[in-house]
C-alpha cells in the first residue's frame, strides 16, 4: 500500500507542470498570432515591391530596402496626415482625461440622483456601433458648420472615448479607500486638497494607462476620419489609401506608411511603459 502511495506522489506533482507548460504553450501561441501581423508589416516594408506580390511569400527578406519609405513620402504628402492626427489624438486625450477624471470621482464618491442612471448610460453608449451614428453625426456636425474641421473630429471622437475614459477611471477611483481622503481632511485638508495630496498621486498610474488608451483609439480611427474629413485634411488612416488606386494596391509602400504610423504609438509605450503597467495592476486590486 505504501509503495503505490510513493508511486502516486511523483504523478500528482507532476500535473502542475505538465498544466504549466500547456498554459505557456497557449500563451506563445497567442503571441505568435498577435505578433505576426506586425512581424508580415514589417518585412513587407522592408522588402522589393516586386517580391510582396510575389505568389510564393518568403518568410525572410533576402533583400533588405528603403524604397518603400521613399515611395510612401512620394506618393502624398504624409507629414500633414500626422500632424493632424497628432492633434487631434492628444486634444481628445487631454480634454477626456480632464472632463472623464472629473465625471468618474463624481460617481465614485457622490451620491446624487440619477447616478444609477448615469452609469448604465455611459455602458449602453459604448455599445452602439459606430458605424450606426455616421449619419446624425454628419447632419448634426453639418449643421453646426463643423463638418471637415479638426473641431469637429474631435467632438465626434470624445463621444465614444470620453465614456470609456469616465468608466475606466471610476474603476481605479474605487479601488482608492476613502479612509484616506479622510484621514487628509481631519489633519485639516479640504475636499480638494484632499484629492490633490492624496487621491491624485495614486490615480496618476491609471491616468497614464486610460490615456494611453484613449490615444491608440483616437489614432488608429478610420471611419469618422474618412466620412468627416475631406481629402486635403485627411488624417494618417485615411492617407493609407492612397496608396489603393484604380491601377492596384501598393502593398510594400502601404507597409512603409503603417511601420511610419506606429512609431508615435511604439515612443508613447516606451515612455510611460512603467507607469502604464502599475495603472493595470492597480486597476485590478481591491484596496
Amino acid at each position: 500500500m505504501s509503495a503505490v502511495t510513493k508511486s502516486a506522489a511523483p504523478s500528482r506533482r507532476g500535473r502542475p507542470g505538465r498544466g504549466r507548460l500547456g498554459w505557456n504553450l497557449l500563451g506563445l501561441l497567442v503571441f505568435v498570432a498577435a505578433g505576426f501581423p506586425v512581424y508580415w508589416m514589417l518585412n513587407t516594408a522592408f522588402k522589393p515591391a516586386k517580391d510582396a506580390i510575389d505568389p510564393d511569400p518568403h518568410f525572410f527578406p533576402g533583400t533588405f530596402t528603403l524604397e518603400n519609405f521613399s515611395r510612401a513620402f512620394d506618393v502624398a504628402d504624409f507629414w500633414g496626415p500626422v500632424g493632424r492626427s497628432l492633434v487631434v489624438s492628444l486634444a481628445v486625450v487631454l480634454i477626456g482625461i480632464v472632463v472623464g477624471m472629473l465625471a468618474a470621482l463624481a460617481i465614485s464618491r457622490f451620491a446624487f440622483r440619477g447616478r444609477k442612471i448615469v452609469i448604465v448610460g455611459i455602458l449602453a453608449v459604448q455599445m452602439v456601433p459606430l458605424v450606426a451614428m455616421i449619419i446624425p453625426v454628419f447632419l448634426l456636425l453639418n449643421d453646426l458648420g463643423q463638418y471637415d474641421r479638426l473641431t469637429g473630429l474631435i467632438i465626434t471622437y470624445l463621444t465614444f472615448i470620453l465614456p470609456f475614459t469616465v468608466w475606466t477611471l471610476r474603476g481605479f477611483i474605487v479601488n482608492i479607500p476613502r479612509e484616506l481622503e479622510e484621514a487628509a481632511m481631519v489633519d485639516g485638508c479640504t475636499r480638494t486638497g484632499a484629492f490633490v495630496r492624496v487621491v491624485f498621486p495614486l490615480l496618476a498610474p491609471g491616468m497614464v494607462a486610460t490615456s494611453v488608451y484613449g490615444f491608440i483609439q483616437a489614432w488608429n480611427e478610420y471611419l469618422y476620419a474618412l466620412m468627416l474629413m475631406s481629402q486635403q485634411n485627411q488624417t494618417a488612416t485615411v492617407w493609407l489609401g492612397n496608396f489603393t488606386t484604380k491601377h492596384g494596391t501598393e502593398y510594400a509602400p502601404m507597409m512603409a506608411g503603417a511601420t511610419m504610423m506606429a512609431v508615435p504609438i511604439v515612443i508613447l509605450f516606451l515612455l510611460v511603459q512603467r507607469k502604464m503597467a502599475a495603472g493595470l495592476t492597480a486597476g485590478a486590486v481591491k484596496g
